[in-house]
C-alpha cells in the first residue's frame, strides 16, 4: 500500500501554517511524509547571511519535528517565481513526484495574494496531471495565514475548503513548530501568531465539531 505524502511548500512556513497538525496526524498514522520547497532565499538577491543560515537550521528543525522522510528545495529564487518559465518550474516539481510517487499531495491555495503561491499551484498542480502522475489518488489545497485570507474579497478568489482534518492532539505541537520560524511569527493580531493560528484551527474545528482541525480543498480524488 502506498503511503507516501508530499507537501509542497512555495516557502518554508507555509507547510507548517497549512497544514502542521495534518502532517504530524499522518507520520503517527504511519505513512511516509515527502517535503517540497520551491523556492530558497540566496546571498546577493537581498537576504543577509544570517537569515539564509537561521533558515536552513530552521528547515532543519522542522523536517525532523514533523518526522520528514525527506526534504527537497528546489532553489528557485523567493519572492520572484513569477520570472521562472512554467515549462522550468513544472519540469523540476514533475521530477520529484515521479521519484516520490506519493498517494497524496498537498499544495498551496491557487488565490493567495502572494503570487509565489499562485505560480506554485499552478506548475505544482500541472505536474500532477493523472496521465503523468496516475499514482497521486488525491490533491487538496491548504490555506496559508496572512496570504489566503488576504485575497479580494470576490467569490472567484475565496478558499472553500470541503475535506476537515481533526488536529486536536496535535495543536501545541504546530504552534511549537511554527516558533521554529523565529521571523516569521508575532504578537496577536498579526496573523502568524499563537492566538491566530490557534483561533482559526478552533473555527475549522467547529464546523466538524472537534476543537481544532486544518482545512482543505480536494480538487482531486481518483477513489470513490
Amino acid at each position: 500500500m502506498n503511503k507516501k505524502v508530499l507537501f509542497v511548500a512555495v516557502h518554508p512556513d507555509d507547510e507548517t501554517l497549512g497544514c502542521g497538525g495534518t502532517m504530524i496526524k499522518l507520520s503517527r498514522a504511519g505513512y511516509d511524509l515527502f517535503w517540497l520547497i520551491l523556492t530558497e532565499a540566496k546571498p546577493g538577491s537581498g537576504w543577509s547571511d544570517q537569515f539564509i543560515a537561521e533558515r536552513k537550521l530552521e528547515i532543519g528543525q522542522i523536517s525532523s519535528r514533523f518526522t520528514i522522510k525527506e526534504t527537497r528545495i528546489l532553489g528557485f529564487p523567493t519572492t520572484h517565481l513569477d520570472t521562472i518559465a512554467m515549462g522550468e518550474l513544472i519540469k523540476a516539481i514533475s521530477d520529484v513526484i515521479q521519484e516520490i510517487r506519493p498517494c497524496m499531495v498537498f499544495l498551496p491555495n491557487h488565490t493567495d495574494i502572494h503570487t509565489d503561491h499562485k505560480v506554485g499551484f499552478e506548475a505544482s498542480f500541472s505536474a500532477c496531471k493523472n496521465f503523468r502522475a496516475p499514482f497521486i489518488e488525491k490533491i487538496y489545497m491548504y490555506e496559508c495565514l496572512s496570504e489566503t485570507e488576504f485575497a479580494a474579497p470576490f467569490s472567484q478568489f475565496a478558499f472553500t475548503p470541503n475535506v476537515f482534518f481533526d488536529i486536536s492532539p496535535f495543536i501545541q505541537e504546530k504552534i511549537e513548530a511554527m516558533k521554529e520560524y523565529k521571523s516569521e511569527i508575532r504578537e496577536s493580531p498579526f496573523p502568524r501568531s499563537d492566538k491566530i493560528i490557534t483561533s482559526l484551527a478552533a473555527l475549522r474545528g467547529s464546523r466538524i465539531g472537534v476543537d481544532y482541525a486544518e482545512a482543505f480543498s480536494l480538487v482531486f480524488s481518483s477513489t470513490i
